[in-house]
């Protein structure tokens, strides 16, 4: 197994584990690599250290999914971290309605439909409208690799 240090033309920077540099080719090729932030396929390999397991020594335990996102004045790749994880979180807590998300705001709000967390779909004059009825929304892109887990 291969992990390489990757990123994208927007800076991004993230890590995928190929077979090898003939897979990682392959999948670049294909199209199949993608930035889990912002979706680009422009995917380049950064620098990499080569790991050694040098020792007998204990692996450090893995960070859980609980564990707190970065403070504020954090690195870019700590910042980077903390949104992927809050993106994952509203995936996890909110019911997806897509197209449907500006009629079932309304819903919720004139007590036509039980309260609770949800996302979808709305164009901006929807957005607007919702806002002038008194309605909050919260416009909120999410990035694909927020929607399914990364393996």
């Amino acid at each position: 197994m291969k992990v390489l240090n990757l990123h994208c033309g927007e800076g991004h920077v993230f890590e995928g584990w190929f077979a090898g540099e003939e897979d990682f080719q392959a999948q670049l090729q294909q199209g199949l690599l993608e930035c889990p932030v912002c979706g680009t396929h422009e995917v380049r390999k950064a620098l990499s250290a080569p790991r050694l397991n040098l020792g007998a020594r204990a692996p450090a335990a893995p960070p859980s999914a609980e564990d707190a996102p970065a403070p504020l004045g954090a690195s870019g790749a700590a910042l980077q971290a903390a949104w992927l994880h809050a993106a994952r979180r509203i995936m996890a807590e909110t019911e997806d309605v897509g197209a449907r998300f500006a009629d079932e705001a309304r819903r919720m709000h004139y007590g036509e439909a039980a309260q609770r967390a949800i996302r979808g779909q709305a164009s901006l004059q929807e957005t607007a409208r919702l806002l002038d009825e008194g309605i909050a929304v919260l416009p909120l892109p999410l990035p694909a690799a927020a929607k399914e887990t990364l393996q």
